[in-house]
């Protein structure tokens, strides 16, 4: 992770089929000093071989591309690149890939109207290990979530299986913050917080960050 090297600036990989687009989301990210845009890409199979091809901290992947699409990208550039951030660039109108996104391990979503300090942001949370949600689209995903579940009932199931320091870390977890902010935050470890937020998981029955982060926003753990 980029947080090892703090001295260079994070790079990143921006794949969008959309050239004004993808050059306007490049312009606000390297407005920031300590992020790069080093690699872009117009389709998925572009982004694949930008992925290989170079040593990127953090990929921004549009959700929907010619050839192959951002969901299938993702896929195939875990099965190298395990490790690497990967976070989904969305509309309104890519509500019926949410699902898919998260359960291939999209590390987050970001909408492409965002305000250039949150887009900068979102990238410096998944370069420091945190997820990223635009707050328009954690909203959005929130209240689609409450369709098929109310809110009431998922923040009961929520509260009888987590004690209170659980409830406090997977706030913190909903909140995009790295392992090293949230142990800075409750005054542990590290390593401690590693486990703690791996024990999470087990106990909510979810494979990553982003979907914790649903289950803290539906639950009304982060507002």
């Amino acid at each position: 992770m980029i947080a090892d090297n703090p001295s260079r600036p994070t790079r990143v990989l921006l794949a969008d089929d959309d050239h004004l687009v993808r050059t306007g989301i490049a312009g606000i990210l390297t407005t920031a000093p300590d992020i790069e845009v080093i690699a872009e890409a117009a389709d998925g199979d572009e982004a694949i071989q930008a992925a290989a091809a170079h040593r990127v901290d953090v990929a921004l992947l549009d959700i929907q591309m010619p050839r192959l699409n951002g969901i299938e990208a993702l896929r195939e550039i875990q099965q190298f690149r395990p490790a690497l951030p990967i976070a989904m660039l969305t509309t309104f109108s890519d509500d019926h890939f949410i699902a898919e996104a998260v359960s291939a391990g999209a590390l987050g979503f970001l909408l492409k109207s965002d305000e250039p300090a949150q887009l900068i942001s979102n990238v410096r949370a998944l370069a420091r290990g945190g997820g990223a949600f635009s707050p328009r689209v954690a909203r959005w995903l929130a209240t689609r979530e409450r369709m098929n579940l109310r809110s009431e009932q998922v923040k009961t199931r929520v509260t009888e299986l987590l004690s209170e320091r659980q409830l406090e870390l997977l706030s913190h977890v909903g909140r995009g913050l790295s392992n090293a902010q949230i142990a800075h935050t409750m005054h542990l470890s590290e390593g401690t917080v590693k486990q703690y937020v791996s024990t999470l998981f087990d106990t909510l029955g979810v494979e990553n960050r982003v979907q914790a982060a649903l289950i803290a926003f539906r639950a009304g753990v982060v507002s």
